[in-house]
C-alpha cells in the first residue's frame, strides 16, 4: 500500500466491487491491525510501522466496478464499504452468455432495487467514472 503513499494521485479500479475486500473489512480491518502481534517467527510489525495509516484505509481509497453479475447482496455489502462517490458502473461483457445485455441488465435492475437518490445512481452510473478518467459530463 505504500504505493498510494509515494503517488497520492495513484488511482486503483477493483473489479467485482473489491472482490472480497468489503466482505473481509473485520478480517483487513482489526485483523491486519494486529500484524506482528501474533507471530514469535517474524516481526510483521516492521510493515505496520512502514504505512501512513491503517490497512484497511488504502483499501477504502479504491474505486470499485459494479460487475458482479447482478448479486444484489454484493452490490450492497460493496457500496456500504466503498461508498457512492467510489462505485463505477460496469459490465463483464463479453463474459455474458448473452454477450453483453445479461449482466448489464441484471446489474441494472439490481441498481434500481435499491433505495438510492437519484443523484447517487448518477454517480454510480456515469459521473463517478466521468471525474475520475476526467471525461465530460454526460
Amino acid at each position: 500500500m505504500r504505493a498510494t503513499d509515494r503517488f497520492p494521485d495513484l488511482k486503483i479500479v477493483t473489479h467485482h466491487l473489491g472482490a472480497m475486500m468489503p466482505y473481509f473489512e473485520g478480517r483487513v480491518g482489526p485483523g491486519c491491525d494486529q500484524l506482528g502481534a501474533r507471530t514469535s517467527d517474524e516481526d510483521l510489525g516492521t510493515v505496520l510501522r512502514r504505512l501512513n495509516k491503517r490497512p484497511l484505509a488504502y483499501f477504502k481509497e479504491f474505486y470499485a466496478d459494479t460487475a458482479v453479475f447482478g448479486s444484489r447482496a454484493a452490490t450492497v455489502c460493496g457500496l456500504e464499504f466503498f461508498g457512492p462517490d467510489r462505485v463505477l458502473f460496469a459490465s463483464d461483457s463479453p463474459f455474458d452468455p448473452e454477450k453483453g445485455p445479461g449482466y448489464i441488465r441484471d446489474t441494472i435492475k439490481v441498481l434500481e432495487s435499491l433505495d438510492l437518490e437519484p443523484e447517487v445512481r448518477a454517480k454510480i452510473n456515469h459521473r463517478n467514472a466521468e471525474r475520475l478518467f476526467g471525461l465530460p459530463p454526460g
